[in-house]
């Protein structure tokens, strides 16, 4: 008994003196970020910014929170059917993947600044000085066209493919009308002169633009040929 509790004392300690670095480490890694934040070297809306990064989460996640919808047209189940996925965690990872290669490597090897950055280097502008990454390809044009991508993808193949042509207005609307919305509000929002200057030039959001929405259209026309919108010989409603 003596033993057992000696060991739980000591594990205890351990606990809390982990606890206790952790608490350390957490509050000066905070103190050297707040140290480390500078003056922005040049001003830039704060309310596209976010009306931006609002319109890329709201089309991204209308394409993949939204069901595959299709014409069964056998003689026991006939009429518009509507399935969920999980398999549509592969596009979503998929093109999560590529965003962060744009964001990264790409935007890194081709060092195109922002607008008013110019002879400003990213790697020494600190954060908070609106210079401190590089601004083309855009991240959130990418993103949110890449979104419209794959939803349209989707779309003309279980229109034309699984439901013969078909037109299904619902599916229609959350995988190209409400994303193809969010894409406008995300460039346009990138782009344009608001406080200051805009986060982007037009080029850089249109190469984000164009490069999203093609890897997005071919990510999503091979995931839907690859995967029937139906559950197999079941009726349920979410498919693994």
């Amino acid at each position: 008994h003596e033993d057992g509790r000696l060991r739980r004392m000591r594990i205890k300690q351990l606990v809390l003196a982990s606890m206790g670095l952790v608490a350390a480490s957490w509050i000066n890694s905070s103190e050297a970020l707040a140290q480390s934040t500078v003056e922005p070297i040049v001003g830039r809306d704060g309310d596209w910014a976010t009306v931006t990064q609002v319109s890329t989460i709201i089309g991204a996640s209308t394409v993949f929170l939204m069901p595959r919808i299709y014409y069964s047209d056998p003689e026991s189940t006939v009429g518009w059917k509507g399935r969920w996925h999980f398999s549509q965690f592969a596009p979503m990872m998929t093109m999560a993947a590529a965003t962060f290669l744009v964001d990264g490597p790409i935007k890194n090897e081709l060092k195109l600044v922002r607008p008013g950055c110019a002879g400003v280097d990213p790697a020494f502008a600190g954060p908070g000085s609106n210079c401190e990454t590089y601004g083309g390809p855009s991240t959130l044009a990418f993103a949110s066209w890449g979104a419209f991508g794959v939803g349209t993808g989707i779309f003309l193949v279980d229109t034309l493919k699984y439901s013969k042509g078909r037109f299904h207005a619902g599916s229609f609307i959350g995988n190209v009308g409400v994303p193809l919305i969010a894409g406008v509000l995300t460039s346009v929002g990138r782009s344009i002169d608001g406080v200051g200057q805009p986060f982007e030039t037009q080029s850089q959001v249109l190469a984000g633009t164009f490069i999203g929405m093609g890897s997005g259209l071919l990510v999503g026309v091979a995931y839907s040929l690859l995967q029937r919108p139906s559950c197999g010989y079941s009726n349920a409603i979410f498919c693994w």
